[in-house]
Formats: structure tokens, C-alpha cells, sequence
């Protein structure tokens, strides 16, 4: 039966398109032009390979550390003034980085980078759970998830041109212009006089904020249980980064065809966003989580298979078809189960999962090349997706009212 929330329009311009969407996009553009040339630019002034990797990693160490206190401070301030303030301390780090006298300096400004990326992160996902419907909510948050990868594709190209020049800094200047660029457009977005502010509503709910340690304690059993299913998710995808270009380094492959490869994949990956939170919302969170986790570890599980190019790059479509059909499953489980009183805390605790999730993929690969096996650390990677699909479909049921049909009938919200 169609809800009064069902017909709202699911993409308003000035809350969710100008108020996350947008900013979501030129802000990832700069994190995705940054990435490629970091190492290199670390090198360029006197870092040996293993200190510019210790350096390359302040950026999701950064992020794993500010998790939890972004949620406090989203919960404090409100989620929009949460992602200004979160791409003002951007902005300053990536000058501070193209610009370092020190590889102690640039170090740090990295970390500020992940640390900001984490706030900001959050900070939208947070809001857009607080403006969207529910029944909408998937599309909304998979095409969140889809303007993200699609600037963090651009990035790089944009990130390339610059590098013509020979002077890397440009680059960082570039991400700093992207950083202040999302801030106005979120500061453009900000509501008429005599709309509603989600962030008003929010902080004057009558109730003052509630405390982190309080919700680690209350919902502990659910992060230690379905939360499990966010760790392993993050794990098989950040494990799907690298292993293309592993594998390919591994038989012989030359950068350009591995980057025309990567490509390939993650142009696939980028186009399914929509469909997937179509589903979601149509038919629940599991038919699409599910699938997509056992074909992301059946994709990744071919890797040691291929042996050429070509094969590599079929196994390559194949890994992006299956990420891209999880678009967005992540941010939309965790906002159907956070508590109102305490949304942007919960985020916290779960990115802090998923976080440490995505650090522990890379790693898996790095572990099994260290111990000779590279194609070992590749199947290890891949049993993180089916595990986290058998994680999903045994708790998701208990704690959402989305994860199904059966669910969501006995919820009253099938339409």
C-alpha cells in the first residue's frame, strides 16, 4: 500500500542533491586525484618505498581513528555543520601536504585528510538518513555510494592532466579547491528562512545528546554480531582494491594494461548503484547483499585462475559487476538500524567496523605474498564475501524491518 513517504520526491534538490549528493561527488574527486600520486610524491622527497606506504596509510588510519569521534561531534553540532567544518580541516590538509617541509609534516597532513574524509563521510550519511524516507532510502544511499565512485574514478584522470606540468603539489592544490568547493555547496544548501533544519530538529529533540560509551554498551550485542557482517564486507573491498593490480604485477602484466584493467572493473562497478538500491527498496536489503557478497568472493576467488590479460580483465568485469550490485548495502543497513536518539554515535561505531574491515583486505593479500603465496592471501580475501553474506542473512532478519519481504510485511511497510 503506498505511503504518504512514498510519494515525496526522492531526490529534493536543496536537501539531497545540494546538500549531499554534489558535495559527496567533488569532494571524493579529490580524494581520487590524491591517491594515485601520493606515493610517488613521498618518494620525490626522500621517503625510501616502505616510509611512503607508512605515510600512504595516515589516510584510512586517519579515518579509522576519527570514526567514533565524528559521530560525537555530528551528534553535538549537527550533520551539516559536521561536513563544513569537516571540509575546512580538508582543505588545510591537503595545502599542508602539497606543501610540507617534512615527511613528519606530510605524514600528519595526510592523517588530517583521513580524519576530515571520516567526519565528512559520516556527517552525509547521517543526514541523508535523517531527510530520506525509508522506503526511499536505498536509492538515496546507493546513489550516495555511486557519486562517490564516480568521483574517485574522475579523480585521477583530473589528478593526470595536472601531472603534465611536473610539479605534484598541483595535484594537492587541486584536492584543496575540491574540499572548499563541497563546503560552499553545503553551505549553499543550507535551509530558507522558516524551513525545517534536520539539524535543528535533531539537537532540540528535548533530550540532550547521548553518550558514545552508552551506546557501545546498550548495542553492543548488535555490533558484535551484525556488525561482524560490516567488518567482512569492508575486508572483500578493500582486498578488491588491490588485487588487480597485484595479480597483475604478479603475472608479468605493464602498468598500462593493469590500469586499463582496474579501470575497466571499476567503470562497471559505478554503473549499477541505482539498480541495487531499486531492489533494496522493492524487495529488501538482503536480495541484494546477499548475491553480491557470494559473487564479489566467487569473482575474487577466479583471480588465481587468470593467467593473461584478457582473463584478467573478464575476472575484472565480472569483480566489478558483483561490487557494484552491493552499492550502497553498507550505509543502507546501518541507517535502517541506528536509533534516532543517538544516529550519528551508531554510524561511528559501525564505520569503526567496516573501517577496520577495509584495512584488513589489503593486508590479507600483503600476508599471503609475504608468506609466498599470493594466490592464498587472494582466496582468504575472497571467503570474506560469503561470510559476510551468511553473517547478513542470519542477523539482518532479527534487527530490520527491511531485510525482506517477510520482514517488512510483518512490518506494515509493504507496499
Amino acid at each position: 500500500m503506498s505511503t504518504p513517504a512514498s510519494r515525496e520526491p526522492m531526490f529534493p534538490f536543496r536537501t539531497v542533491v545540494l546538500g549531499a549528493l554534489i558535495p559527496a561527488f567533488i569532494f571524493s574527486t579529490g580524494i581520487g586525484a590524491m591517491i594515485p600520486v601520493l606515493a610517488s610524491f613521498s618518494v620525490e622527497r626522500g621517503a625510501t618505498i616502505a616510509l611512503a606506504g607508512v605515510i600512504a596509510a595516515m589516510l584510512p588510519i586517519g579515518q579509522i581513528v576519527a570514526d567514533l569521534p565524528a559521530g560525537a561531534l555530528a551528534s553535538r553540532i549537527g550533520d551539516r555543520r559536521a561536513m563544513l567544518i569537516a571540509g575546512a580541516c580538508a582543505a588545510a590538509g591537503f595545502l599542508a601536504a602539497g606543501f610540507a617541509p617534512s615527511l613528519l609534516t606530510l605524514g600528519a597532513a595526510i592523517f588530517l585528510v583521513g580524519a576530515a574524509n571520516a567526519v565528512f563521510h559520516l556527517a552525509r550519511h547521517s543526514y541523508l538518513t535523517e531527510v530520506t524516507s525509508p522506503l526511499q532510502r536505498a536509492r538515496v544511499l546507493s546513489t550516495l555510494g555511486g557519486v562517490h565512485r564516480i568521483g574517485q574514478f574522475a579523480g585521477p584522470f583530473l589528478g593526470a592532466a595536472l601531472t603534465l606540468g611536473g610539479d605534484l603539489r598541483w595535484v594537492f592544490a587541486l584536492a584543496a579547491v575540491t574540499s572548499l568547493a563541497a563546503v560552499a555547496t553545503v553551505f549553499t544548501a543550507r535551509p530558507a528562512k522558516g524551513e525545517d533544519d534536520p539539524d535543528q530538529r535533531t539537537r532540540s529533540a528535548g533530550t540532550p545528546p547521548v553518550r558514545l560509551k552508552q551506546v557501545l554498551r546498550d548495542y553492543r550485542h548488535l555490533l558484535l554480531t551484525l556488525g561482524m557482517c560490516g567488518m567482512f564486507v569492508g575486508a572483500i573491498r578493500g582486498a578488491k582494491q588491490q588485487v588487480l593490480p597485484l595479480w597483475g604485477e604478479y603475472i608479468g602484466l605493464d602498468p598500462t594494461t593493469i590500469s586499463l584493467i582496474y579501470g575497466i572493473s571499476s567503470g562497471i562497478d559505478m554503473l549499477l548503484f541505482y539498480p541495487a538500491g531499486k531492489v533494496m527498496d522493492s524487495f529488501g536489503r538482503l536480495w541484494v547483499g546477499v548475491p553480491a557478497m557470494l559473487a564479489l568472493g566467487a569473482a575474487m576467488a577466479m583471480v588465481p585462475l587468470s593467467g593473461t590479460a584478457v582473463q584478467l580483465g573478464v575476472v575484472g568485469i565480472f569483480m566489478g559487476f558483483a561490487n557494484g550490485m552491493g552499492s550502497g548495502i553498507m550505509m543502507t543497513i546501518s541507517s535502517d538500524i541506528a536509533p534516532a536518539e543517538a544516529r550519528p554515535q551508531f554510524l561511528g561505531a559501525w564505520r569503526v567496523l567496516t573501517d577496520i574491515g577495509i584495512g584488513l583486505g589489503p593486508l590479507t593479500l600483503a600476508a599471503g605474498a609475504a608468506l609466498g603465496s599470493l594466490a592464498i592471501g587472494v582466496l582468504i580475501a575472497a571467503s570474506y564475501g560469503p561470510v559476510g553474506a551468511a553473517i547478513m542473512q542470519r542477523w539482518l532478519p532479527r534487527y530490520s524491518d527491511h531485510a525482506n519481504r517477510s520482514t517488512r510485511r510483518r512490518a506494515g511497510i509493504m507496499r
